[in-house]
This record gives structure tokens, C-alpha cells and sequence, in this order.
């Protein structure tokens, strides 16, 4: 597997304290959250987590990625809605691993369309990219 050059335009910063269990924050304060994890795993809930934090990311990406392809292909994504469902659990080898289900919305077209619309996208989302291989990602058309 080759890396892929980038020219970078913008990075993003932000520093976690504690791990799961304490806060992440950006260099610019614009992001300062209580971390903590799940009470499926364990912890109090109280906090964000990671996984919401990925699946907030994920889906505002993928979202802009449908527009994009959406431009391209002179469609109408008007009212459009992306929600990502991000799992965690053990992998057959003990570790962790992710899961993550993308579900689209595309009210204003037939569902033929939005399905190949999703699965465009699907190849333009930065995040997409960088879990290619690496995570299962399913592909939903609600």
C-alpha cells in the first residue's frame, strides 16, 4: 500500500488529557469536551467519546462530499441528511476495532440515484479514504 501525497490547505489541532477519560480540546478553543467512556464500556457516560466524535466528523465530511458529487452530476441533494453510526468492539485478534454505517437521505431524487450518488461520494470523502481497508463501512440509501 502507497502513501498518498497531499497538499495540505489547513490542519486541524487538538490535544487529548487523560485519554478516554478526561478532555480533548483544539488549539483554538473552538473545540473543549469532557471525554469519558460509554456506559456500554464501562464508564459514566457523562462526557463525549471518541466514536460520536469520529461519526460528528465523518458524516459533516461525507455530507460535503455528496454535495460535491452532487454538483458534478447536476443533482439536487436539497434537504439532504447523513448520519454516521460509528461501533467499537473486539476484533478476532483481541484488539479494538471500528465499524461505522453511513446512512443517506436524499429526498429530492429516485432511490437509483441516491444510491449512486452515496457511492460516489463515498469515493471522494477524505474520511472514506482513510478508512479504505482499514475499517468495514456499510453504505446506506434511507
Amino acid at each position: 500500500m502507497s502513501i498518498q501525497t497531499v497538499d495540505v490547505v489547513y490542519t486541524a489541532v487538538a490535544t487529548a488529557e487523560n485519554g478516554r477519560d478526561g478532555r480533548v480540546a483544539s488549539d483554538d478553543g473552538k473545540l473543549d469536551v469532557v471525554v469519558n467512556p460509554p456506559k456500554e464500556q464501562g464508564g459514566s457516560g457523562a462526557g463525549t467519546n471518541p466514536e460520536q466524535l469520529f461519526a460528528a466528523g465523518y458524516s459533516a465530511c461525507f455530507q460535503g462530499a455528496l454535495s460535491v458529487v452532487a454538483r458534478r452530476e447536476n443533482a439536487d441533494v436539497t434537504g439532504s441528511r447523513v448520519t454516521a453510526k460509528v461501533g467499537i468492539g473486539k476484533t478476532p485478534d483481541g484488539a479494538f476495532g471500528l465499524a461505522v454505517e453511513i446512512i443517506a437521505s436524499i429526498p429530492t431524487v429516485d432511490a437509483a440515484t441516491a444510491k449512486e450518488l452515496v457511492e460516489k461520494a463515498h469515493q471522494v470523502c477524505p474520511y472514506s479514504h482513510a478508512t479504505r481497508g482499514n475499517i468495514e463501512v456499510t453504505l446506506t440509501v434511507a
